[in-house]
């Protein structure tokens, strides 16, 4: 087996379609793409952990379930608990409302399932935002599920302010991290211009130029090299 098989076979427990396409049409192209992702995803500002748990989120934002579920194995068996998983997703909710919310929750079951937790899926469309928190709170079990009963309450209150400073708060995911995000949401669908007060936001709350350089690469390993374009005009240049 190949160095790029036998990456991926160890990423996802065997190897995708996509890579052994790849692989079959041009073994090269396939051991340069083995080599970027392997660069960009090992520990550098941000951590492994914190790379595939963003990108996972990331794609529950930009309606993308295939990433999101690739990402989110990755993320469990880096270490990421059930509860920040889910602060990622309301981050992803911040973007895309309900849409974003109803893909993530294929990712928690999946997280759920990983940690040898078998949910029930609900018999109706979740429609409203009170029933998508009924299912990740019933889900969750003996979980904390704190920070999404609080965000609930404030989200049926209907003050955007409000809503944005509990999302974006401190819970088991830091404020950074969270900020790190949406910048991520932002440069996934190539929206630089939007990113842009984003990214100034996510230096407020305490994020470096090199955290911000780490989430354009996982973005270029998601949704290409566009979006390397858009992060970059806003990103400092490095100090030599």
């Amino acid at each position: 087996m190949s160095k790029g098989l036998e990456y991926f076979k160890q990423v996802y427990g065997e190897v995708p379609g996509w890579v052994q396409k790849m692989h079959d049409y041009s073994p090269v192209v396939l051991d340069h793409y083995t080599a970027i992702r392997g660069e960009i995803m090992q520990d550098g500002a941000l951590t492994r952990k914190e790379k595939d748990v963003l990108i996972a989120g990331m794609n529950a934002a930009r309606l993308y379930p295939r990433s999101m579920v690739y990402h989110t194995k990755g993320a469990i068996d880096f270490g990421s608990t059930i509860p920040e998983l889910v602060e990622y997703f309301l981050v992803a909710y911040l973007y895309g409302g309900n849409a974003s919310l109803q893909v993530s929750l294929e990712a928690l079951a999946y997280a759920l399932e990983l940690k040898g937790v078998q949910v029930e899926q609900p018999t109706t469309d979740l429609e409203t935002v009170e029933a998508l928190f009924d299912t990740m709170i019933t889900w969750l079990g003996d979980e904390d599920t704190t920070f999404l009963v609080d965000s609930l309450e404030v989200i049926q209150s209907g003050d955007e302010a409000q809503i944005e400073a509990k999302l974006l708060g401190d819970g088991h995911v830091s404020t950074r991290l969270k900020h790190l995000a949406m910048v991520g949401n932002y440069t996934t669908q190539l929206r630089g211009a939007d990113a842009a007060p984003w990214m100034e936001k996510a230096r407020q709350a305490g994020a470096s130029e090199a955290d911000l350089a780490d989430v354009g690469y996982i973005c270029i390993l998601t949704a290409g090299i566009p979006s390397w374009f858009e992060l970059s005009d806003s990103l400092k240049l490095a100090d030599k």
